[in-house]
């Protein structure tokens, strides 16, 4: 009987066993760079876990699994280059290790060898789950590029904002436990019902991204508290933030918002009372419990195997729980 701890060794060894490295050697060492460079597995290792809900024969699903970190992983690369980050994972960029045109090149190589993965598994299932996968990179890019735009527009509503973390993080974790059900011959129903769970739970892990860059604490959230702040990220908090501020809060949200110099740890307190004012954490918290709760609610009604439903439901009560 399979855990998910399990899944993630099966996933790390077989990508250990993956020669990413061919000739030319400038186009696949920064893919291997980029795949060596760690993190959670959780895409891959929740395809596996969506299969073996219907299944004991989760081999199939192991090379398709490896696309979606692959996808995931590639998506990283552009963003770094789009961003113009120094650092991954506290290792130096591809952009910056190599240069942006291997960047790009190499990422563009990555996607291709994603769908060769992808393409890795008995004929019957080949066109749904490609059709996912094209679905679910489209969709992605659609978020990047909300993303990009929100940075200078000053129309963005709360509702956009959802729009965009759904396309850009949650709709790859729907798709990688689809992904899994569908290899693992799960009825159609249960297929969009773990979907429905990916996607919340996707929700609402990206809700609490915000609500820790705010409230959390450095050594649990792994990086500085209150990048977003700094930076005018239009967050969750912020957009509500503006939304309801009025008066001398508003007036002094804004100054904040627009101050070209400024003190970034009193920038940070300054705000962080405003939205303590404003009550904007207990709306973010109502809202990723909401997404928890919609989650969990569509886990209970899939008809697989209740090991690995309850190994998931316990996966999600771990993702958002720091902020609890």
């Amino acid at each position: 009987m399979y855990k998910i701890s399990d899944l993630q060794k099966i996933v790390e060894k077989e990508l250990g066993k993956q020669q990413f490295v061919v000739e030319p050697k400038g186009l696949y060492e920064p893919i291997d760079y980029v795949m060596g460079m760690g993190g959670k597995r959780i895409r891959p290792t929740l395809c596996l876990a969506g299969c073996y809900l219907f299944t004991d024969e989760i081999e199939q699903a192991v090379k398709p699994s490896l696309s979606l970190e692959i996808f995931h992983n590639f998506t990283l690369l552009h963003d770094d280059i789009m961003d113009n980050a120094d650092v991954r994972r506290n290792q130096p960029t591809v952009h910056k290790k190599w240069d942006e045109n291997t960047g790009i090149l190499s990422g563009d190589a990555m996607l291709i060898k994603a769908y060769q993965y992808a393409a890795q598994i008995n004929g019957q299932h080949l066109k749904k789950v490609l059709d996912l996968f094209s679905q679910t990179a489209i969709e992605v890019c659609e978020g990047q590029q909300y993303d990009m735009e929100f940075e200078t527009r000053d129309d963005v509503k709360v509702d956009d904002y959802l729009t965009m973390i759904r396309l850009k993080t949650a709709v790859l974790l729907a798709a990688s436990l689809k992904t899994g059900a569908i290899i693992g011959d799960a009825s159609d129903k249960d297929a969009d019902l773990l979907y429905q769970f990916g996607e919340n739970i996707g929700l609402a892990f990206q809700l609490q991204d915000d609500f820790l860059d705010v409230y959390g604490n450095i050594e649990t959230f792994g990086k500085a508290i209150g990048g977003d702040i700094v930076a005018n990220k239009k967050t969750f908090l912020l957009l509500n933030a503006l939304q309801l501020a009025s008066g001398s809060l508003q007036e002094e949200l804004l100054t904040w918002i627009n101050a070209k110099e400024f003190d970034a740890e009193e920038k940070i307190e300054s705000v962080r009372n405003i939205y303590n004012s404003l009550k904007v954490d207990e709306l973010a918290r109502e809202k990723m419990n909401f997404y928890f709760e919609k989650a969990i609610s569509a886990l209970n009604e899939v008809n697989g195997r209740d090991s690995m439903k309850e190994e998931l439901r316990q996966f999600a009560i771990k993702l958002i729980e720091r902020s609890r």
